[in-house]
């Protein structure tokens, strides 16, 4: 399994200045690369004798030019350029298979990254040794055991990160507490509403630190464009954000781990969250308690820690539903909190409700696994692929953001007959 940790890097002044070099060469490489994709297809696409064009290529078109036309990518690692290269290659291959957009430009100031494979660095506790630079201090040694892969520095705001990938051993995995099963409804008002009755508000770091972010914005668009004090202005906004994206990755990291680390089954829901925040309503809130993000955490962690994790098809009435008797009702506005069952008199909280629905169909889901698979072995994964609870299908299959699941899913549409 495919593990990343990212760690914060505390370069000199020398290293920093070689660290954004090498970032400039990668980003040229990768743009230069995608107007040669560019200009080569178009080519192949008028006379199908010429070669269509590669990322294999195209990498040995650089290196036989750049000595003559762009000596200063010596300068730093070859890692750099070429990576860059084999990242447009990926980019491609995903945009043809029909799951991303066609590749864009990337841009200063916003992709400055670099990418080394596992021959060319290594790691000792806290520092990282980068080829052509040495060894550079990282503020914490590696979390994961296991093969190292790669490792792509970055930067975000005033800081400069390592993310190392680590294949670690599946016999690493750390198991759940066995505390049975558990729904988890996800809100605006209230981050996750569980099915234990617990609700966890979420930090809202955005709607905390609006006042802060208008300031700062509105300081930058005064600036002069080109001058010293907009670069000033545009970092400290820059780091703003940076703090706001931590503050709402550190919660909802606790929240996920202290889920998966508790229950071996977890019902939640498909929220179209891409509709949710066209609606300029709550478009802020959604995007603040980020929902897609928590979902992404919860799929790779309960995998790792063998949970099964159900996904609700996202047309399906958790809030509508008496949890008690099922009846459902017919109307229920978001201004409704909470309600009364006409069939069995039952009062809900509706958010509660929809936990406890949720949690229902996650048990009776993991009841519909074949009799000779272990529980653990009929993870669900919420990334949108096939067989991933009762979610529409795609025209083509998505890969995966974290892992790749390679053990067999149940069928989960015996917990929707049983319910």
């Amino acid at each position: 399994m495919m593990q990343a940790h990212k760690i914060r890097l505390d370069p000199n002044n020398a290293q920093t200045t070689y660290i954004a070099q090498a970032s400039g060469v990668a980003r040229f490489a990768y743009n230069w690369a995608l107007v040669e994709w560019s200009k080569q297809y178009e080519a192949y696409k008028l006379d199908a004798s010429l070669p269509k064009p590669s990322e294999a290529a195209l990498r040995r078109q650089l290196n036989a030019v750049k000595r003559e036309q762009f000596p200063w990518m010596l300068e730093v690692t070859k890692n750099a350029p070429q990576m860059a290269i084999m990242q447009l290659g990926v980019a491609f291959k995903n945009f043809f298979a029909k799951r991303a957009k066609y590749p864009t430009f990337r841009r200063k100031g916003v992709h400055d990254r670099f990418t080394i494979t596992n021959d060319q660095f290594s790691v000792d506790d806290c520092r990282i040794r980068i080829p052509g630079l040495g060894w550079v201090r990282m503020r914490e040694p590696l979390r994961f055991k296991g093969k190292i892969m790669s490792a792509t520095v970055s930067r975000v705001a005033k800081h400069w990160y390592a993310s190392i990938n680590v294949e670690t051993l599946d016999e690493t995995k750390s198991k759940t507490e066995s505390q049975g099963a558990i729904g988890v409804d996800l809100g605006v008002s209230a981050l996750a509403t569980l099915s234990t009755g617990e609700k966890v508000s979420g930090p809202k770091a955005h709607k905390a630190l609006t006042t802060q972010l208008v300031r700062l914005s509105r300081s930058l668009s005064r600036k002069q464009k080109g001058s010293e004090n907009r670069k000033k202005a545009k970092a400290k906004l820059a780091t703003l954000h940076a703090k706001i994206a931590n503050i709402r990755s550190d919660s909802l990291h606790k929240l996920t781990t202290k889920i998966s680390s508790q229950f071996d089954t977890i019902g939640i829901e498909d929220l179209n969250v891409k509709g949710m925040v066209k609606n300029r309503h709550l478009a802020r809130a959604v995007s603040d308690m980020g929902f897609f993000e928590f979902r992404r955490q919860l799929t790779y962690k309960t995998e790792t820690k063998g949970g099964y994790l159900f996904v609700a098809d996202r047309w399906y009435p958790s809030s509508k539903t008496c949890s008690c008797c099922g009846h459902k009702v017919e109307k229920l506005p978001l201004s409704v909190r909470s309600w009364t069952c006409p069939a069995c008199s039952t009062e809900h909280d509706r958010d509660l409700n929809a936990a406890i629905n949720l949690k229902n169909m996650a048990v009776s889901s993991a009841g519909g696994c074949q009799p000779d698979q272990h529980k653990a072995d009929c993870t669900v994964s919420v990334c949108g692929e096939e067989g991933a609870g009762l979610i529409r299908k795609n025209q083509t299959k998505p890969a995966s953001m974290k892992q790749k699941l390679s053990r067999e899913v149940c069928s989960v549409m015996s917990g929707f007959a049983q319910v």
